[in-house]
C-alpha cells in the first residue's frame, strides 16, 4: 500500500524535524522545504497528498504559496494546513481568502494536527 505524502514547508528546522518524525511514525511519507520557493517547487514536482505550510517564510510567504498552488489546476485540490505563530483574526481571514483548508496556530498539539491530517486523507 502506498503511503500518503505530506509536504512540510517551514523555515524552523526543529519544527520540520518534529513533524517529520511523528508523521513517519504514523506511516506517512514526508517531503520537506524550508522556504516558500522551495515549497512551491516541491509541490509542483511531487504533488503531495497534503501540505503543512507556515506563513512567515523566506522568499515567498505562505499566503502567496497557497494562492499560487490553489490557482493551478493539478494542485488546487491538495489540502493545505496553515501551521503558524500568527494568531490574529485578520491572519486567519487572509488564510481563508487564499484557500487554506485548515488554520492551526503554534504552539500546537501534535495529536490534534495528526487527527486533522487523517481527516483530510481518509
Amino acid at each position: 500500500m502506498q503511503k500518503n505524502r505530506i509536504l512540510i514547508v517551514d523555515d524552523e528546522p526543529d519544527i520540520v524535524e518534529a513533524l517529520q518524525t511523528r508523521l513517519e511514525q504514523e506511516n506517512f511519507e514526508c517531503l520537506t522545504a524550508y522556504d516558500g520557493n522551495g515549497g512551491l517547487e516541491r509541490a509542483r514536482a511531487q504533488k503531495p497528498d497534503l501540505i503543512i505550510l507556515d506563513i512567515m517564510l523566506p522568499n515567498l510567504d505562505g499566503y502567496k504559496v497557497c494562492r499560487l498552488l490553489k490557482f493551478q489546476k493539478e494542485l488546487k485540490r491538495i489540502p493545505i494546513i496553515m501551521l503558524t505563530a500568527r494568531d490574529k483574526a485578520e491572519d486567519r481571514l487572509l488564510g481563508e481568502q487564499t484557500g487554506v483548508d485548515y488554520y492551526m496556530t503554534k504552539p500546537f498539539s501534535m495529536d490534534k494536527l495528526v487527527g486533522k491530517i487523517k481527516q483530510f486523507l481518509v
